[in-house]
């Protein structure tokens, strides 16, 4: 028998917005769970949702969630369904009457996207956008209309690189997508009210989402809310209402317990620090490249950037795709390149982006 020479694996730099990457070590448990799941002899996708042992996961996950956040005793923590996306409608069917009215800020798509939405259930009032600049800041002076029910943030915008740096303080209740940025920075998480996120950037794959909500604001409104998009029915239930997403809350427990082990949000918020410094700075002293959000809103989560020469962005993309690196493409309202720095991703792969940048530079310059 002849024998077959497999070529070495090469290593993959995963720069992607989402579903990203996650740490290795909570893949390798995820797939020996797919096979036996804690010596039950099961799989983790054929248990029972509401057997102990997928209840313990759930209460885990949740726990863990409301360890690492620092919530009190008034926040609940959810793992929903829908996305993010199903949040846009899910936050003002319980929070708003037809007759009240939402403040909405307009730094991106997804702000803007939740905003019409909530048009469906009350009045909103956009306090600020950044749209005329095509999103490449973050609007700092605005007013929040008192007799608003709830001020709505996209705490970073994934598609712009721009991120909520100072998070406004209003009078009203307070609402943020996280989506791309939570668990990525230590913050007094207290002061939000209600905080989305879909589970695939930084938590776990995609099928889950994650919810923190202040109890203490459900059941103020006259609507009749559906069973199923009825916060208080989630928590009455555990986040157990119907079959919740087993496999996605499962990784997303791996993930959590990951964080935990390397030191919680500070360690990962120090790792990210690090990683969009050293990013940033070769951008900016790279004569090819220049970013696109305003400096002092620049994300830490997702680092947009183009170059002077157009003409030599599908050139260097093809080198990035050459030497393992996927998702850097730019989404095609910005253009240029992307690259997401999530919880998971080495200072290896920044490393070597940064240093194909250079070497680009030093060939084409």
């Amino acid at each position: 028998m002849t024998a077959t020479n497999t070529p070495a694996t090469r290593q993959v730099h995963n720069f992607n917005s989402g579903p990203s990457i996650l740490p290795k070590t909570v893949f390798e448990q995820a797939a020996a769970a797919v096979i036996n799941f804690n010596n039950s002899g099961l799989s983790i996708l054929e248990i029972g949702h509401r057997t102990p042992a997928f209840i313990a996961v759930m209460e885990e996950a949740r726990a863990l969630v409301k360890e690492l956040m620092q919530l009190d005793d008034d926040h609940e923590v959810l793992f929903l369904q829908g996305g993010a996306s199903m949040q846009f409608m899910q936050v003002p069917m319980n929070l708003l009457d037809p007759k009240d009215c939402a403040a909405y800020t307009d730094t991106g798509v997804w702000g803007s996207k939740a905003a019409t939405e909530a048009k469906l259930f009350g009045k909103v009032e956009l306090v600020c956008s950044s749209k005329e600049k095509n999103y490449n800041y973050i609007p700092k002076d605005f007013a929040v209309p008192n007799d608003a029910k709830y001020l709505h943030i996209t705490s970073n915008n994934t598609i712009y690189g721009t991120q909520w740096q100072c998070i406004p303080t209003p009078s009203n209740l307070l609402v943020a997508d996280m989506s791309s940025d939570i668990f990525s920075r230590v913050m007094n998480f207290n002061k939000f009210d209600l905080i989305y996120a879909g589970a695939q950037k930084n938590m776990g794959p995609a099928g889950a989402t994650l919810v923190v909500v202040n109890k203490n604001i459900l059941g103020r409104i006259k609507r009749n809310i559906p069973t199923m998009l009825d916060y208080r029915n989630h928590i009455r239930e555990g986040s157990i209402l119907n079959t919740p997403p087993v496999f996605a809350v499962y990784v997303s427990l791996l993930t959590l317990r990951w964080l935990k082990e390397m030191g919680g949000i500070a360690a990962a918020e120090k790792l990210n620090h690090e990683k969009a410094t050293l990013l940033y700075k070769t951008i900016d002293e790279n004569p090819l490249f220049e970013g696109t959000a305003a400096l002092e809103d620049r994300s830490k989560m997702n680092v947009s950037f183009v170059m002077h020469d157009k003409d030599l962005e599908p050139l260097f993309l093809q080198l990035a795709k050459e030497n393992g690196m996927v998702g850097i493409k730019g989404y095609r309202t910005v253009g240029g390149f992307r690259a997401s720095l999530y919880n998971a991703l080495p200072m290896s792969s920044v490393i070597a982006l940064t240093d194909l940048m250079n070497n680009f530079a030093a060939s084409h310059g």
